[in-house]
């Protein structure tokens, strides 16, 4: 069953009319925009209309009219997000990781030449540590979203853990949200519990760490080239550090903090990138939870700082590309490419109560506290 708003069809469902007095309908561009009443609570209605509608090829959204009226707002889906998923891909992914995390936390971390592990391989399990904190601190972080959207019943993957090289051994871990998501309480729940859940599994893995007795650099690395990478430590990890009476820092040049330190800094340093309030990251779905559509403001200006803090450290501080400059010009690009993609958008546009907003504003000032302007520095020894 069909109307017509203008001179087009617009999709009408029987349903529509048992659950919903229309009073209006409206077309914005490619959407259509039901006015009227609901005459069920919103859940139930999302769960009578939106099957409905999405046989009909269309997404929905519920909203309100400046006067508070009920709106729902109708969209041509795109493309089909999938099937279920391998879970033999999570598997092989995650294996994958945990050697390339083994492999650099073993060559880089614990100073083993790649010669000795070619003779014998078993010196990879001196790094399990190193490959336990950082996939401890990724997992955690990762099954935090996962937890939080089973709860809310939105179809979301197991995650995917990313293998690399230096000097981390992963590029991080992702899920996929593949069914939309009912209401912007979900997706608030969803963005949070990822970051919090990782932030609490780096809090522990630092712990540890600083609490570990340090590693000694071998002579051939302090006679070697006269460049080092230096991990600044964010004012989280010192004041865990503080915390606990443990230094990060040794006068004698062959001391070295043990590697599962690096876990917990990895873990600060994804929550950073993973808080900009931008597009799918876990930042913009927070701040699309809190602030509705606004969010696009907040992210149209992302990209531009991320390059002013590039200027400004090239330009005022004197730094060059290696002393993260590189880091916060790549950042910026792939923000801008990012917000390309837009936003979640949850079907029930209902705002958010003051609880959820304070759990937001408190989970980017933890994020904060994991913020350097300069993470990482290439300095002559």
């Amino acid at each position: 069953m069909a109307d017509r708003a203008g001179s087009e069809e617009v999709p009408h469902p029987d349903a529509l009319d048992a659950w919903f007095h229309l009073t209006a309908v409206r077309r914005d561009g490619d959407r259509i925009r039901y006015h009227g009443e609901s005459l069920v609570p919103r859940s139930r209605l999302a769960e009578e209309l939106v099957p409905t509608f999405e046989e009909a090829g269309y997404e929905l959204q519920f909203s309100t009219d400046q006067a508070g009226n009920d709106v729902l707002v109708a969209r041509p889906l795109g493309a089909p997000t999938g099937t279920s998923g391998n879970p033999a891909v999570n598997a092989g992914l995650l294996l994958a990781t945990i050697f390339t995390t083994m492999f650099v936390g073993a060559t880089v971390w614990y100073y083993t030449p790649p010669s000795a592990i070619l003779e014998n391989p078993l010196l990879l399990l001196s790094a399990w540590p190193f490959t336990a904190a950082v996939l401890g601190v990724l997992l955690t972080h990762e099954m935090g979203h996962y937890v939080a959207g089973r709860w809310h019943g939105v179809d979301v993957s197991l995650p995917y853990v990313i293998p690399f090289y230096v000097p981390f051994g992963t590029m991080g871990a992702v899920i996929r949200m593949r069914s939309r998501v009912p209401d912007r309480e979900a997706l608030f729940d969803i963005g949070a519990a990822g970051p919090l859940a990782g932030l609490a599994a780096t809090i522990v893995v630092t712990a540890v760490g600083v609490s570990l007795d340090p590693i000694t650099v071998p002579q051939r690395v302090l006679e070697g080239s006269g460049q080092a990478i230096v991990f600044h430590n964010p004012p989280l990890l010192d004041l865990i550090a503080d915390a606990l009476g443990q230094g990060t820092s040794y006068n004698d040049p062959s001391k070295a903090v043990h590697p599962v330190v690096m876990g917990g800094w990895i873990g600060m340093f994804f929550t950073v990138l993973n808080l900009l309030p931008v597009g799918q990251l876990d930042g913009g779905h927070i701040v699309r939870a809190v602030l509705g559509q606004r969010q696009e403001t907040v992210a149209a200006l992302v990209p531009g700082t991320l390059f002013g803090l590039a200027g400004y450290l090239w330009y005022v501080r004197d730094l060059g590309m290696q002393n993260s400059v590189g880091l916060w010009l790549l950042w910026g690009v792939i923000t801008l490419f990012v917000s390309f993609g837009g936003s979640a958008n949850p079907i029930d546009e209902s705002p958010l109560g003051w609880k959820r907003t304070l759990v937001g504003a408190l989970t980017f000032a933890l994020g904060a506290l994991c913020f350097l302007t300069v993470p990482i520095e290439i300095v002559t020894v």
